[in-house]
């Protein structure tokens, strides 16, 4: 009886211990598909150590390059990629979606429609809509308003107009979906935004600036683009204006890629799945119970 009990106590105590040393696991996006308005206006960018560079469009490179994390982001896939060229279509937009957690997740391209607000027309300055908000988190994070506008006299308004003019909100629409995962215990869901580490010379072309005002911008000036996601039945928009060195580079521009901006969205813990050490630890004490009555019976 004494070694029934020591059996017991240690198929039990092996069963606690796996419970208690299952690390935090990180679900990743699975069954990626791209859609949309505008399905096949997106590209593929692969990596190797120092830099990203362009592959065939096809599912098995998509679900390829989205396997990296904020230590180590590796390539991604840009949609609406036709967003910087003449021409480009404003209303239609290019999708990802996939499974994370065993819920779907739709990462999106902007439109004029999410940016100005459904139906309408107007792009005035100092309307209630994206556009209005973005831009002035743009200005107010990266202290370009004590410096610029003060030494040159324009006005937030002045420069929103420019901004939109030269077309720096299709600019901003075309997300790089570099990662996208999951926190199994928190359910934080966290997506990584290829763009520029320092993304002055990205920005300052669209607001007009003369050439003698371009020098009164900040040195590292950091603005994500925005990417549209939609999950569990909310729709939203996500961007950062604080970058990591991805530590890559485009191989042609060589200045794309160069930052990681890391968005999260609070996600729903996917369901808990008995690692295979707990399920061993608890058929051990099962099978102690099982040979203990056996034991019972046949003393009778």
């Amino acid at each position: 009886m004494t070694f029934q009990k020591l059996l017991i106590g240690t198929s039990m105590a092996i069963g606690v211990s796996a419970v208690a040393t299952v690390p935090a696991q990180a679900g990743t996006l699975t069954s990626v598909t791209i859609g949309g308005t505008a399905a096949s206006d997106y590209l593929v960018y692969d990596s190797n150590a120092t830099n990203t560079f362009t592959v065939a469009n096809n599912s098995e490179n998509v679900q390829k390059v989205l396997s990296g994390n904020a230590a180590s982001p590796t390539g991604n896939v840009e949609l609406a990629a036709s967003s910087e060229q003449a021409g480009f279509d404003f209303t239609k937009n290019t999708t990802l979606t996939g499974t994370i957690g065993g819920k779907t997740l739709t990462l999106s391209s902007l439109t004029f429609d999410d940016w100005f607000g459904v139906g309408q027309t107007t792009t005035t300055y100092g309307l209630n809509n994206l556009a209005n908000t973005w831009f002035n988190q743009v200005l107010n994070s990266n202290s370009t308003i004590s410096t610029l506008l003060a030494a040159s006299g324009y006005t937030k308004q002045t420069l929103f107009n420019s901004f939109l003019t030269n077309g720096g909100f299709q600019r901003f629409s075309d997300p790089n979906i570099s990662y996208v995962n999951q926190d199994d215990t928190s359910g934080l869901i966290s997506i990584g935004l290829a763009g520029h580490l320092n993304a002055t010379p990205l920005i300052t072309p669209f607001l007009g600036l003369p050439s003698n005002l371009s020098n009164l911008l900040p040195p590292s000036l950091q603005a994500s683009e925005i990417v549209k996601y939609t999950y569990d039945g909310k729709t939203n928009y996500l961007y950062s204006f604080k970058a990591t060195d991805s530590h890559l580079v485009e191989q042609i521009d060589r200045i794309s890629h160069s930052g990681n901006y890391e968005v999260t969205i609070q996600g729903v813990p996917p369901a808990a799945v008995p690692e295979p050490s707990l399920m061993l630890g608890l058929l051990g004490v099962a099978g102690v119970f099982v040979t203990q009555c056996k034991f019972k019976k046949a003393s009778i």
